[in-house]
């Protein structure tokens, strides 16, 4: 595929006519050499988390420079074949254009945009029109999953989720996120949520893996940092061998 237009689309269509217990995978790679080693496994498409990624260059969660995020992602992209999608957190106070020039200049064929800065929920319409002018720039060339943050900075209310997810599908959305909805709303978001749905599968709780979030309504799975911060894990326990 020669274009960004061309791969933003056969991302998309990964997203497409799923059965519902086959969600897309999404594992979230931190640096190249992650990145490589799952598209090695097999997986058609990364997704790369902020926080992972911060982790990776030495930066708490949400203190990651631009420049800094946008060089990482670059690379993770340069390292594979397959679409990589990038986490830009809330957009780094980035005007729409300049935003979508600077995930096309790093290869990026997707983003997360979450709607909510400093703990605190964006307001949806003043959300919504920015999302709008970021698809409108993008032209098809970018795959927009919009993060809905209410069961983290809300009141947790699924129907505020619902009514949020609807401004962002409005405004060119091709995908929504309510990063950590528990799965007894899952049903609920479903239900009331047009188009795919991104869902957080949580890999340290007893809780359902992909396939059954898959038929609880999930398109696609995400795990945000969890990879990452396995591989530190299993990093300190060989640290700990050695000495």
């Amino acid at each position: 595929m020669s274009t960004s237009e061309d791969k933003a689309q056969a991302f998309r269509a990964l997203h497409l006519g799923r059965p519902q217990d086959d969600p897309l995978v999404l594992p979230g790679p931190w640096d190249a050499a992650s990145a490589r080693a799952f598209a090695q496994a097999g997986f058609p498409a990364l997704a790369t988390p902020s926080a992972g990624v911060a982790a990776a260059l030495g930066y708490e969660d949400g203190h990651t420079p631009a420049d800094e995020m946008f060089a990482a992602v670059a690379r993770i992209a340069r390292a594979v074949d397959v679409p990589v999608s990038a986490d830009v957190e809330g957009g780094y106070g980035l005007a729409p254009k300049e935003l979508v020039e600077r995930l096309l200049e790093a290869g990026a064929v997707g983003c997360n945009i979450e709607d909510s800065a400093a703990g605190v929920l964006k307001d949806p319409r003043e959300h919504a029109d920015y999302l709008a002018e970021f698809c409108a720039a993008a032209a098809g060339r970018l795959f927009l999953n919009a993060r809905v943050d209410t069961f983290v900075h809300g009141d947790g209310d699924p129907g505020q989720a619902v009514e949020r997810a609807a401004r962002y599908i409005a405004a060119g959305a091709g995908c929504v996120y309510p990063i950590m909805a528990p799965v007894e709303a899952l049903p609920v978001l479903r239900a009331g949520i047009e188009g795919p749905l991104n869902v957080l599968a949580l890999l340290d709780a007893d809780g359902p893996g992909p396939a059954a979030l898959g038929g609880l309504g999930a398109t696609r799975i995400t795990f945000g940092p969890q990879l990452q911060r396995r591989a530190t894990a299993a990093a300190r326990d060989l640290a700990a061998a050695l000495r």
